[in-house]
């Protein structure tokens, strides 16, 4: 077996190295010696990096990605049905149509409604499941199990699993990065992004806008440059002293190695935040300098700066709280016209630009895009059962989502919901098998990443999942 003298640790998972095997490279690749995380050698990663769009609050798909023209001919009309489906108020008005007119777009002819002019003109890149489906129809537990594989917190999110699998690229910037909307964080806080039992520092650390993009960053009064080298110098040796002294602590060493990466963000972040070297025609792809788009637009383009400098996942979140008036978010039960209009009106153009600059810059062969939401809403409206209501309400039984990038079929529509869209009726792809393919990508089996904790190996995926093979290239 030939072993290269700065091995990955993709090196690591290709020869199964655990036990002491593992512990002898700790030092090197920062494996935790408690873990037991294997990828196949087998596979073939496409992806190096991935960057998540995450719509927080229940997309309608209906209205969106996944055409339903039964809905004309049913619009107005009860849905007769015997089942007692999982409702959030518990009320079921009648069937109504699409607020958008859809039409087939590209060459490859995807059928994506008016909602997403913008995107819509990208289609022959993405790749849209409409056959999603989730556990649960209440946002927060539907919001962990999108991101972390369990309705509830206390597991590692997706962004935590890759970077724990992948490593660092960049010594001087995190692997996983988050950028929230400017009207606040998802309801889940910061659970959604958490490394849990993970090492902490595969955690997802939050960016933010203005002149401090990470909270304590920089001291509060300036420190002479020849004072603060010596004070780390000083502090690097306490540190070097103890370890010698006590031994090897992997506890101890994670927090040395987020204290020396805070240390190495200090001149990093700000380089990366800063767009003065793109050009005016690229913040305008962006859509930063419209107010309706500048939120979106800017961290778009930050996300694609941090892709650049070998950030391995990135998680934009579109929308803030679920609750509120008028909702900043998805949740679009009093009208989803309105709503939509709103919400999709400040990602449309910046997710577009985001797809378009990854793919001219030839990133997107290698980058994965990932375009989510908890759960679809409801064919029917959210109203009294004899009314149709410009509302609908949440639905976990049948949903789309899409992914565009490394190792996909483009210009593609896979599974299916019913005829009037409410349930997945064509191969329906439960959270679990998103996740796995996912990791796919990345060339890493789900089965075999695991961590050790509390008596059991965890894993992403749980006991479950299966790979989309039918969407892969």
């Amino acid at each position: 077996m030939n072993i290269p003298i700065n091995p990955t640790r993709r090196d690591m998972f290709h020869w199964g190295m655990n036990g002491l095997g593992a512990t002898a490279f700790a030092s090197l690749l920062s494996q935790e010696s408690s873990a037991k995380s294997h990828a196949s050698a087998t596979l073939q990663p496409k992806a190096k990096r991935a960057i998540h769009i995450c719509l927080v609050g229940g997309m309608s798909h209906v209205d969106s990605f996944d055409y339903k023209p039964e809905l004309k001919k049913f619009h107005g009309k009860s849905l007769q049905t015997d089942e007692q489906p999982d409702l959030f108020f518990g009320q079921m008005g009648q069937l109504r149509k699409e607020d958008w007119e859809f039409k087939p777009r590209g060459n490859s002819g995807l059928m994506i409604s008016d909602m997403f002019p913008h995107i819509a003109e990208v289609a022959d890149d993405l790749t849209v499941l409409r056959s999603m489906e989730s556990k649960s129809a209440n946002h927060t537990p539907a919001l962990f199990l999108a991101n972390s594989g369990f309705e509830f917190n206390g597991f590692p999110s997706m962004g935590s699993w890759i970077s724990y699998g992948m490593g660092l690229e960049n010594e001087s910037l995190p692997a996983y990065v988050v950028l929230n909307d400017e009207r606040g964080a998802p309801n889940t806080g910061e659970s959604t992004w958490a490394s849990a039992f993970l090492p902490s520092n595969h955690q997802g650390v939050v960016l933010r806008g203005g002149k401090q993009p990470v909270r304590d960053l920089f001291p509060a009064l300036p420190i002479d440059a020849k004072t603060d080298a010596a004070t780390r110098e000083f502090i690097l040796a306490i540190n070097q002293q103890h370890q010698e002294r006590t031994g090897a602590d992997t506890a101890m060493r994670d927090r040395l190695k987020s204290y020396e990466l805070a240390a190495q963000m200090q001149t990093s972040i700000p380089q990366v935040s800063s767009f003065a070297e793109e050009t005016s025609a690229t913040q305008d792809l962006y859509g930063i300098n419209d107010k309706q788009t500048a939120d979106m637009g800017k961290r778009c383009l930050l996300g694609r700066r941090l892709l650049e400098q070998g950030v391995r996942f990135i998680q934009l979140f579109s929308g803030g709280p679920v609750a509120g008036s008028p909702r900043a978010s998805w949740d679009a039960h009093e009208n989803v016209k309105e709503n939509h209009t709103i919400e999709a009106g400040r990602i449309d153009k910046p997710v577009a630009a985001l797809l378009r600059d990854l793919k001219q810059r030839g990133m997107l062969e290698d980058t994965l895009v990932l375009f989510t939401t908890e759960f679809g809403r409801t064919p029917f409206a959210q109203s009294a059962a004899d009314q149709v209501g410009p509302g609908r309400d949440h639905n976990r039984y049948g949903f789309s989502c899409w992914m565009a990038g490394a190792g996909l079929k483009p210009g593609i529509a896979f599974g299916n919901t019913d005829e009037i869209g409410w349930k997945a009726v064509e191969r329906p792809i439960p959270w679990h098998d998103f996740h796995a393919t996912v990791l796919h990508l990345f060339g890493i089996d789900h089965e075999r990443l695991t961590y050790y904790h509390n008596g059991i190996q965890r894993r992403l995926t749980n006991v479950h999942g299966d790979i989309v093979k039918e969407i892969l290239a």
